[in-house]
């Protein structure tokens, strides 16, 4: 039954998606791929960084798989001095990022982004492909504050990873 599908659960609910489509799927692969050499590997930019693609979270009781995830190593911040050999992580990220689409959109903005909150995690981005969108948030006081949004192609620095440009247009390329 699950096998086509994404399970997550958040709140003791049992929430079921689907595989993402390939607009969804394009969108998150060229972000990640934006973010791999300046912020993973150190070319054009600092390194330092893990970035996985849907990891499996197990934050408390919540198991929630975002889009991207990031994990400032152990040199910068001692959480995560290499990667868990593990099924799922049960360490928050510093950073996670949701791509957008109807199916998942609500599920994303208000019952995921809270609990993210919750565990920790400092930075999160909504990425939409269909509005070609990019918010940019980050937590204050315990809550999420909208620091920026993006429409468009521009090239755009935003933390945590502000110390390299992302070519939005790449992310909408078909």
């Amino acid at each position: 039954m699950l096998e086509h599908q994404v399970a997550e659960i958040v709140d003791g609910e049992l929430y079921a998606s689907p595989r993402p489509a390939t607009l969804h799927a394009k969108a998150a692969s060229s972000l990640g791929g934006e973010l791999y050499g300046p912020f993973e590997r150190g070319r054009g930019g600092p390194g330092g960084w893990i970035i996985l693609d849907e990891p499996e979270l197990r934050l408390g009781s919540n198991v929630m798989v975002p889009d991207l995830a990031g994990w400032l190593e152990g040199w910068k911040r001692n959480r995560m001095p290499e990667l868990p050999d593990a099924d799922a992580i049960a360490l928050a990220p510093d950073w996670v990022c949701e791509v957008l689409s109807p199916g998942t959109e609500a599920l994303d903005r208000s019952v995921k982004m809270p609990r993210y909150a919750q565990a920790g995690v400092s930075f999160a981005w909504l990425l939409d492909p269909r509005a070609r969108s990019l918010e940019f948030y980050q937590i204050r006081e315990g809550s999420w504050h909208l620091h920026s949004q993006f429409v468009g192609d521009a090239l755009t620095r935003a933390a945590p990873f502000d110390e390299a440009e992302i070519e939005l247009a790449s992310l909408w390329r078909r």
